[in-house]
């Protein structure tokens, strides 16, 4: 079924708005899964802050050429059945999101993104991107590092206080 052009424009409109505040756009190919487990995978990425478009490659390249830094971008690999996730607050969630679901549904494959500069990212670099820590894990990661040697201390201070106390109760008696 064909939509109306004002339909276009609005998907368009959508898309552009979308595009000009990504941190990341993965693209993957979805031939083979059902509605449910779109269902499924619009849950999961809802949860990690990524919106699923599912929409014609075409339109994506017509909203892609209306944002300045997209306009010189490599849109050779927007071919068949796409699937984008997009994310305006983490650069990692949309490659992870797509790359934990495509671990169990074989349907799903990776093809593809785009980073916030305009620059065309590759499968292997969106496998590697999945494959980093999240903003979180990282925050944390930094954090138990800056409190590493305050807990060491701490710890070395009671070990020592208690052998102090325990050799004067020894002297002592």
């Amino acid at each position: 079924m064909a939509i109306s052009k004002d339909k276009k424009n609005e998907l368009v409109a959508d898309l552009t708005e979308l595009l000009k505040n990504a941190e990341t756009t993965v693209y993957a190919k979805y031939q083979g899964l059902t509605v449910a487990e779109i269902q499924e995978l619009r849950k999961a990425a809802r949860e990690a802050g990524v919106k699923i478009k599912v929409v014609k490659n075409r339109l994506v390249k017509v909203a892609m050429g209306q944002i300045a830094v997209y306009k010189d971008t490599d849109t050779t690999g927007l071919t068949g059945q796409l699937l984008y996730a997009i994310s305006d607050s983490d650069e990692v969630a949309p490659a992870k999101v797509l790359a934990e679901f495509a671990k169990k549904h074989d349907a799903l494959t990776l093809a593809g993104g785009f980073s916030d500069a305009g620059n065309s990212l590759s499968e292997e670099e969106i496998k590697a991107l999945a494959s980093l820590p999240s903003k979180n894990e990282l925050i944390a990661q930094v954090v138990a590092q800056l409190l590493s040697p305050v807990t060491d201390s701490v710890s070395g201070l009671s070990g020592g206080l208690s052998g102090i106390v325990s050799g004067l109760e020894a002297h002592a008696k």
